[in-house]
């Protein structure tokens, strides 16, 4: 058998190796810099704890899983023995490709995947050997932790999750020299992009006030107002909590019932506004619905004991009377997003047991009533989790909304995490405009004793969909909902998922239309027709599982908002003349998009 050779490609060779040598002195000067800064960081907020500690729960929870292997010492030697066959298939694969021979990858990367799109990943024999070696072991390590059969569900969920993390951490392509293009790169530049990476990373930890605040966009290039939330309207009701906008008419008639929309306080409302061509807001004014929009209050210390409840009387309550005097219309439709729809949920059946009507038909997009299939997010969510956030919430008196914003971010962190380490600290690049990930960091704060309730209520207890919930003292029963509703469900959502969101239908006393939409829980709402992007499904039949209901289900292509028209259109009444934000008992404020939502939660230095 021939020896095969193996010699460094060109485009993997220093330029200039006196340039490359000066730029490696930067990096290192650099480095030592910034870790000097974050000691100092670390010392001044906290002398007393020790960097790290946070990951207790994590190394208990990889602990109990290896525990259940040592008890078990046959399926120890059985799972190192299906890592050392694979990679001794691996081995023999590379040497045989070594030698000229044509032959298929023991494993390939997920469909989707794309952080092995180089060529050099598949062409290159090293590379395809690292590769393949990452893909093997992170199939293994999840094998594992399926296979622990002693484990009870929370920690093989948690365990699951966190193996997921770490082997999303340690993928060579997040490595200067095992991923090709950034180590082409490299070369390429003699180092200069890892100059610009750190110069990046710096001003990353700067701007996160010693916490790494990773920019997904170019944040100068937007702002609320200008170019994002533009959509014509006033500011007609504030208080503590709430501005409510009621936007400009650009019909001469329109729908007698005025619709109000109530996004996430987690997140900002100008997700349904981001810009003229997919703003959900402007293309619901252009079909002649009368719109509101609640926009919340992003919180500090002082509203640091507002309650849950307090979200329901101040927030969806005190807007549904501002609607009334503002058109001298009783009714209302609603929309809720997310948990601006859980606390719709909440209102709905809280005013079904005080006798209050005025909401005529609920919309909810991709909402959860019920929390038993609410994915991966449970994971952050036990006694002990809880008990740490409401103590570093104490300290404020509210979440910090980077908090919330790492979680999600955590959920799809190949695609929101690792390829911005790579792309900003690795290539030395800045990130693409994008306003969707602009939204994405502009988040908001939670005040300590609402974010508390929702936790506990919601995620831990699930009590809401028991019938154990009780906000100004009532025991709220959602099948007193006998209103019309429309459920929106998104086929990837990774935060409300499908198969959480299908069960609002069992729960409410009224008749339900379900329509689940491609893609997740960002794109499957902010779809506008004009794009044709994605499909929708529906199913007139209906099922008893999400399952079974796909599977009976009819395809559309396109966009849902049609579809929502449509029925929305059934239960608005009849056309009249179009209403002038401050024509009413409300008189205008401000200009939209309003104040509240101008207010930032991180350093405003870019």
């Amino acid at each position: 058998m021939s020896k095969p050779e193996y010699s460094i490609p060109p485009e993997f060779k220093i330029r200039d190796p006196e340039a490359f040598a000066a730029n490696m002195t930067k990096v290192a000067q650099k480095s030592t810099e910034l870790f000097s800064q974050l000691l100092q960081t670390q010392n001044q907020k906290s002398p007393d704890k020790l960097p790290g500690s946070e990951l207790t729960s994590v190394a208990q929870t990889l602990f109990d899983v290896a525990q259940n292997y040592f008890n078990q010492p046959e399926k120890l030697v059985e799972a190192q023995t299906q890592l050392w066959k694979s990679h001794a298939s691996l081995w023999q694969n590379t040497w045989q490709k070594m030698l000229g021979e044509p032959v298929e990858p023991v494993v390939s990367p997920e469909r989707g995947d794309r952080r092995f799109r180089d060529e050099s990943w598949e062409n290159n024999q090293i590379f395809d050997f690292l590769k393949q070696s990452y893909l093997l072991t992170a199939k293994w390590a999840r094998d594992t932790v399926e296979g622990a059969d002693d484990v009870d569900e929370h920690t093989r969920h948690k365990a699951d999750f966190y193996v997921e993390q770490i082997a999303n951490a340690l993928s060579p392509s997040n490595f200067v020299f095992t991923n090709p293009a950034v180590l082409r790169e490299t070369m390429d530049s003699n180092g200069e992009n890892l100059v610009r990476g750190l110069d990046h990373l710096i001003e990353d930890f700067e701007r996160g006030d010693g916490q790494l605040s990773i920019r997904q966009t170019d944040l100068d290039a937007f702002e609320v107002g200008k170019n994002l939330a533009t959509t014509p309207g006033k500011v007609v009701f504030q208080n503590d909590l709430i501005q409510l906008l009621q936007y400009t008419p650009t019909t001469e008639s329109v729908y007698k019932r005025p619709l109000l929309i109530i996004p996430p306080w987690i997140n900002k409302f100008y997700i349904l506004d981001l810009n003229p061509e997919k703003s959900f807001i402007r293309w619901a004014v252009e079909q002649g619905i009368t719109v509101f929009v609640i926009s919340w209050a992003n919180p500090d210390a002082r509203l640091a004991q507002k309650t849950f409840e307090d979200y329901m009387t101040e927030g969806v309550l005190e807007a549904v009377g501002a609607v009334e005097q503002a058109t001298g219309e009783k009714d209302v439709n609603a929309i809720g997003y997310c948990i601006g729809g859980t606390v719709l949920s909440a209102t709905l059946a809280y005013a079904a047991a005080k006798g209050d009507k005025r909401i005529k038909s609920a919309t909810f997009f991709t909402t959860q009533v019920d929390f038993t299939h609410a994915g991966d997010l449970m994971v952050f969510v036990d006694d002990e989790q809880i008990k740490g956030v409401e103590e570093k919430m104490a300290e404020a008196g509210y979440l910090e909304g980077r908090s919330m914003a790492s979680a999600f971010n955590m959920l799809r962190s190949n695609d929101l995490i690792w390829s911005y380490v790579v792309n900003n600290y690795l290539l030395g690049k800045d990130p693409f405009p994008f306003d969707l990930l602009y939204w994405n960091s502009d988040s908001t704060r939670m005040p300590a004793a609402t974010h508390s309730f929702y936790l506990r209520e919601c995620y831990l207890e699930n009590n809401l969909s028991q019938g154990k919930m009780s906000l100004g003292g009532v025991d709220l029963d959602l099948s007193k909902i006998n209103i019309p509703v429309y459920n929106l469900a998104a086929r990837e959502d990774h935060i409300a998922p499908l198969k959480s969101v299908f069960r609002i239908g069992e729960f409410l006393g009224g008749k339900t239309r379900l329509v689940v939409s491609g893609s997740g829980h960002i794109a499957g709402v902010v779809n506008a027709p004009q794009f044709n992007k994605y499909q929708y499904w529906t199913n007139d039949k209906g099922a008893a599982t999400i399952e079974d209901w796909l599977d009976g289900s009819k395809e559309h292509a396109g966009s849902w908002w049609p579809d929502w028209k449509r029925w929305l259109a059934q239960r608005s009444g009849k056309l009249v003349p179009a209403r002038v934000p401050g024509d009413g008992k409300l008189k205008v404020i401000e200009d939209a998009p309003g104040s509240y939502v101008r207010v930032r939660s991180e350093n405003k230095k870019r």
